[in-house]
């Protein structure tokens, strides 16, 4: 075929109105049987398949569409089911699958984790010793179906070897090489299989090549590639990398396959040259990942047309791939329903069935002449426009203070050391201090109440009435169980992020813009498309309401500025940086308003911190140094008095100890009931001398652990630990656990810390 082509590389799962997470919710509650669920899949995966068919996409994906998570439905395909399931062999069955994903009585799940720098998560596989086998070939199957249901030409699609066996667990390193060369023949088969069916193409998803990788990794991946190239010699490989530009451009091009796909949008400028200086093999495809699938905006059609003309002289239209940077899993469906928006901002949006449309208007442009896509370039130009030259985007106020960023206060006025013993003598709290991370039970009264409000069954003053009922009732539940610092419990929030935006400027929510967090877990994210502007306290009231119940000090609770930047879908015409300095400062007059209200403990979380690392670590500082000044930013200005917290769920904390350490914050806290081990060898090897406090139970199990068993927990943090400046707290919030677990645990948990004290091992 002597012409370019469109191709996608993945679609959004969920469907327009979530029905595959009502079906599967539906399921695992009881009120579908299992025939019943794989019907309605099946129904949500041919309508999937069917809209990209309609939109013109050459190159359609197929076995991209999972019942839970694409690395899990990998690890099944190959029968890797942890022996505590009871598996047997054989295709694995669907209870013992969601048993996998989700847990199954005395059986825990498998462990989830993020994919790559994004907000989605996958079941990590575990080998421990399995011997893998191909159960079925479900990209077989998943071709069959496009074909003869629909007439489709599918492109099966597949994790790669390399990638599936990096991301998963439960073997030595030096085991790597044996294990590779189990999974070839496999994967081998797979393709073989494709092959004799009579398929065209196979997209092979390799992200892990936009990681640093080293010479001996690519040499393991070319005799991968190698015995997949002899395997099914007539079937045409699409090696698919993305979130990031290849390092290894030279050898990676020299692989033995027929296309290469790289990413544009999130490696543009090192992909660009790498092109540029070394050229593309005359017998291979390029997958030109031109629509950034990461992202909701519309695209500047102008400039991909132009980078597509750069390129032509090395790889010429005919050879090319037009698509997205990566499988637009990470986007919502469609803008078409978001109605409430302001037009400006509505128009410049395109979620995946837009972004569907722009590759085919692209691949016309190429094939055709941009004159046969003139009205919709114009259109496309008028949309990008109008909204950068909108005043959302032109806050000169704004713009002004972020521009002069190195003269705004970044340090407190004087070090940790000197600050701890004048806050010490402010507070006079006892040794190990106990408090909770900030949110309690979102029970159903409470969910109920927020519900009668936003539809106005309810006027402003019931609703605040209400909150302050549930702010008193756990005021006076924190005292009877003898916490030392106290929260209010955050029950006028819905989500740690969209709280904020709602209430400052530069922020828009959507109607219907979902997108898939993990499993049936769907989030919302807040699109931040304009400047970022504080315009009145956002609490102060409940926090001041609260302290004015107790004598005991009451955290002002706030979330931090990377936190809300990495789980927000953020602008794209300036630097991310720059839009983490307009949150900071926003978040700072929070802080300084809190302060000036009484409220002179303040915690800002920051879970979110290590998620935006860069998948390459030469990439790794220059994000953390920025990331630390805009939290710093928002936290410097208070008196030496004041205390800040923060917050963060467990990471590999050895690998950004510095920039933690860097923060300045006065006592931190880290959610690692569920890895204390490994922690506790990082500061073995790494000394931390600001306040932490390390979960001593986990909140993520209805399960209340006993005083002893938490008094071991301390005992184990305090060997590596300075008892000075420990703190004894959940690792992490509460909103998602009952009343009762909560305070039974909570009870237990200050129960520990005085059984600890009265034990004498305080240094005298």
């Amino acid at each position: 075929m002597n012409r370019a082509l469109s191709s996608n590389l993945g679609y959004p799962r969920i469907g327009g109105g979530r029905e595959w997470k009502k079906a599967l919710e539906a399921f695992w509650a009881g009120k579908l049987q299992e025939t019943e669920l794989v019907s309605r899949m099946e129904e949500i995966r041919l309508n999937h398949l069917r809209t990209q068919q309609a939109s013109g996409i050459d190159l359609i994906p197929v076995n991209d569409f999972t019942f839970y998570d694409h690395m899990l439905d990998t690890a099944a395909m190959f029968g890797l089911v942890p022996g505590r399931f009871g598996y047997e062999g054989g295709e694995v069955p669907l209870s013992t699958y969601f048993a996998m994903a989700r847990g199954s009585e005395g059986a825990p799940a498998c462990e989830m984790t993020k994919w790559f720098n994004t907000n989605y998560h996958y079941i990590v596989p575990e080998l421990n010793g399995a011997e893998p086998q191909l159960t079925v070939n479900q990209p077989l199957l998943a071709y069959r179906e496009a074909k003869l249901r629909l007439g489709i030409e599918g492109k099966p699609v597949l994790i790669g070897p390399y990638t599936f066996l990096k991301l998963s667990k439960g073997y030595k390193t030096e085991h790597f090489d044996k294990l590779l060369e189990r999974f070839v023949p496999l994967y081998a088969r797979i393709l073989s299989e494709l092959e004799q069916e009579g398929a065209q193409w196979v997209q092979i998803d390799e992200p892990i090549l936009a990681t640093s990788l080293t010479e001996a990794d690519m040499e393991r991946v070319a005799f991968v590639y190698k015995k997949l190239n002899e395997a099914a010699p007539r079937l045409k490989l699409m090696l698919q990398t993305y979130f990031d530009a290849v390092d290894l451009y030279e050898q990676i091009v020299t692989l033995p396959v027929q296309g290469i796909g790289l990413d544009f949008a999130h490696g543009l400028d090192k992909n660009s040259e790498h092109l540029l200086q070394y050229g593309f093999p005359a017998d291979k495809r390029l997958g030109v990942g031109l629509i950034d699938g990461r992202g909701i905006w519309r695209s500047d059609l102008d400039a991909r047309l132009r980078l597509l003309h750069t390129l032509s002289p090395i790889v010429p239209y005919e050879r090319m791939m037009i698509q997205p940077s990566c499988s637009l899993l990470h986007v919502p469906v469609t803008a078409a329903h978001e109605t409430k928006l302001e037009p400006t901002l509505r128009n410049a949006l395109a979620f995946a069935n837009e972004k569907l449309e722009e590759l085919v208007l692209l691949t016309r442009a190429v094939n055709e002449g941009p004159a046969a896509i003139a009205a919709e370039l114009e259109q496309s130009r008028q949309a990008v426009q109008e909204l950068n030259a909108s005043p959302s985007r032109n806050n000169e106020r704004v713009q002004s203070e972020t521009s002069r960023i190195a003269l705004q206060p970044s340090e407190r006025s004087r070090p940790f050391a000197e600050r701890r013993a004048v806050q010490q003598s402010k507070w006079n709290l006892p040794f190990l201090p106990t408090t909770t991370i900030g949110s309690f039970p979102q029970t159903l009264e409470v969910r109920q109440a927020r519900k009668h409000w936003r539809s106005g069954e309810w006027s402003q003053e019931q609703y605040e009435a209400f909150i302050r009922e549930q702010i008193r009732t756990w005021i006076a539940l924190q005292e009877e169980l003898d916490l030392d610092v106290l929260v209010h419990g955050e029950f006028e929030r819905t989500d740690m992020v969209e709280f904020f935006g709602e209430k400052l400027d530069g922020f828009a929510f959507t109607s219907n813009g979902w997108v898939q967090s993990y499993g049936s877990r769907c989030v919302k994210p807040p699109v931040i498309y304009g400047d970022v502007e504080f315009t009145k306290p956002m609490t102060v009231d409940e926090t001041v309401y609260a302290q004015s119940l107790t004598a005991k000090p009451v955290k002002g609770m706030l979330t931090g500025p990377i936190t809300i930047l990495n789980w927000s879908f953020v602008r794209d015409d300036i630097p991310r940086e720059t839009v983490a300095y307009q949150i900071a400062l926003a978040l700072r007059r929070e802080v300084e308003a809190l302060e000036r209200a009484g409220v002179e403990m303040i915690q800002m979380d920051e879970p979110a911190l290590r998620e935006g690392l860069p998948l390459k670590r030469e990439d790794w500082q220059k994000y953390l140094e920025w990331s630390v000044l805009a939290f710093r930013l928002a936290t410097s200005t208070v008196k030496d008095t004041t205390q800040i917290h923060t917050h963060m769920c467990y990471c590999e904390f050895h690998d950004i100890i510095d920039s933690i350490r860097a923060l300045d914050a006065d006592v931190i806290s880290i959610e690692t009931s569920r890895s204390h081990g490994e922690l506790m060898h990082s500061f073995e090897e790494h000394t931390y001398d600001h306040g932490i406090g390390l979960g001593v139970y986990d909140i993520h199990s209805p399960r209340v652990p006993s005083v002893d068993e938490m008094v071991r927990m301390i005992d184990r943090a305090l060997a590596v630990l300075d008892p000075e400046l420990f703190w004894i707290n959940p690792d992490c919030g509460l909103k998602t656990r009952g009343v009762d677990e909560t305070i039974a645990a909570l009870r237990n948990m200050v129960a520990a810390a005085k059984q600890y004290r009265e034990q004498s091992l305080k240094p005298v």
